[in-house]
């Protein structure tokens, strides 16, 4: 009798040895006669455990971590595809604190299943939202979705609801649903994940999306940076076409939807929606003017809905479940859960998938540990490179979109990078405007030239040059970017640049508080 032993084939356990430790275990057991089916799962998110190594038992999944190459010989001397005693064994993985305080909807298939086994999938409790939409009116689809409070996961956070409703509306031919995927903010990772742990769950919520507005072709425009994801959308996708979850008559139902990958270039201003859809129209990434909305006129001028990757596989639950169930989750206008995801000087860095609710503090230090320098945490950073960072004084916010823009920060896309107190936060200042300065499209003038005077300001801040005049010059420069600015790139970037001169003012040589304003 086999035994069923999962080692990740999630990419950053992959760059962490799990290629070459899922191949020992397997010389391994051909040595010992030991028959194993191998499955290489997605992570569990526990990344400073990788690669996590998990054996059916029957009293569960136990985990080993972190496995390497030379730890095999001894994990099958322990007898671990028993479940056997060893110094890393961490016990039954659904038992470990990390999970017990999650609340996985989205991600309650990552790590648990074979990503590419259809099968897996189903017995999981996929594409039971399809099923749903398909004997529902597209009106009604849309209803279900303004009902659970599902706000974009990408950043934004505009009610997801309201856009598609808006694409449903708007007649037209030809509509397109877009996925979003080109996850290109700092410390983030959640995206990732899912195309790569679970990639049927955004086929299934975008499918959805296609029958909710009348879409009938998809895209998901994916960073070119993402091989694995990659390789694994498109081995889904082929899936779910010969098994006529797409194509021209899903499920026999008479209904059309066709799905493709489509690889960005590397720019991050493509991660902006209208520069997104030039980039997919073959054209240079510039972000357009707006109006028109891309859900009236988007790709190549039809209505088009936009969602980033953790929207759109957030839909198949609240399909299933419907739209109360996603909604109890959560506070206030922030409904359902959000993936978190921990980077940086942090002890425990992974994936932490909660309801809206749960402080900044509690994330840092009952998941993430506390830093891995051990060194107290004097700033994070929010929501990528365009997120503000915030002081320890502000660690009690909860996990809000309401609560976060009241100290004038963003979520974002949920990333969260730690520093420790060896932190110079002028020089983080220094490297926004001068991310602002790379990425910028161009198109306007104060992103194009604002960003690029605020990294010779921040020059002249850091070499304590004449503070009286630059260090109102650098708040002129963030005011013209902050309200000149065509698109998110340029008006948020005075969002990391002010916080830590209005934080940190010593990092930038004013002593006396006073002059900060």
């Amino acid at each position: 009798m086999s035994v069923t032993v999962y080692v990740p084939n999630d990419s950053s356990a992959v760059s962490l040895g799990a290629d070459r430790v899922a191949i020992a275990i397997m010389a391994e057991a051909k040595k010992r006669g030991i028959e194993i089916d191998l499955i290489r799962n997605g992570s569990r998110g526990l990344y400073w455990l990788e690669p996590l190594v998990e054996v059916a038992t029957s009293a569960g999944r136990t985990a080993y971590a972190p496995v390497q190459v030379s730890d095999v010989v001894g994990l099958f001397d322990a007898n671990f595809i028993e479940g056997g005693h060893h110094a890393l064994c961490l016990g039954l993985t659904e038992e470990l604190d990390y999970f017990k305080k999650q609340q996985r909807l989205t991600f309650a298939r990552v790590g648990k299943t074979d990503p590419l086994s259809l099968d897996d999938y189903i017995q999981q409790d996929g594409y039971r939202g399809l099923s749903n939409a398909l004997s529902l009116a597209p009106a009604d689809i849309v209803k279900r979705v303004t009902d659970s409070g599902l706000r974009g996961r990408g950043g934004a956070a505009f009610p997801t609801g309201i856009k598609w409703n808006t694409v449903l509306n708007t007649p037209s031919a030809q509509k397109y649903i877009i996925c979003n995927a080109d996850e290109g903010d700092s410390g983030t990772f959640s995206d990732r994940m899912i195309m790569e742990g679970d990639p049927f769950v955004l086929i299934e919520g975008m499918t959805i999306a296609g029958l909710a507005v009348g879409a009938t072709q998809g895209y998901i425009y994916l960073r070119v940076e993402y091989p694995h994801a990659h390789i694994a959308l498109n081995s889904a996708i082929a899936t779910a076409y010969q098994a006529d979850y797409l194509g021209d008559n899903i499920q026999g139902s008479g209904k059309k939807f066709d799905l493709e990958v489509r690889l960005g270039a590397g720019a991050y201003v493509c991660g902006e929606e209208t520069s997104l859809m030039e980039s997919l129209e073959g054209k240079r990434g510039l972000v357009r003017f707006k109006p028109p909305l891309p859900a009236i006129s988007g790709l190549f001028g039809q209505p088009t809905v936009v969602n980033n990757v953790i929207s759109l596989a957030s839909v198949p639950i609240i399909m299933d479940k419907g739209g109360e169930y996603y909604r109890d989750f959560g506070l206030g206008r922030s409904r359902g859960t959000l993936p978190m995801q921990l980077a940086g000087n942090i002890k425990h860095p992974g994936l932490v998938e909660v309801a809206f609710g749960m402080t900044l503090r509690e994330l840092l230090y009952d998941f993430g540990g506390g830093s891995a320098s051990g060194r107290p945490i004097r700033a994070v950073q929010v929501g990528g490179p365009l997120g503000a960072y915030l002081p320890e004084s502000q660690f009690d916010t909860a996990l809000d979109y309401e609560a976060f823009a009241a100290i004038w920060t963003v979520l974002g896309h949920g990333g969260v990078v730690a520093f420790d107190d060896t932190v110079n936060m002028a020089e983080m200042a220094r490297y926004s405007m001068e991310f602002c300065a790379i990425e910028s499209c161009g198109k306007c003038t104060p992103c194009r030239i604002g960003s690029t005077r605020g990294m010779e300001v921040m020059d002249e801040i850091l070499n304590g040059q004449d503070l009286a005049k630059n260090i109102p010059l650098l708040r002129d420069l963030c005011n013209t970017l902050l309200n000149g600015s065509l698109c998110a790139l340029g008006g948020m970037t005075p969002y990391p640049v002010l916080s830590a001169l209005n934080h940190f003012p010593e990092d930038f040589g004013i002593h006396d508080t006073a002059n900060v304003a």
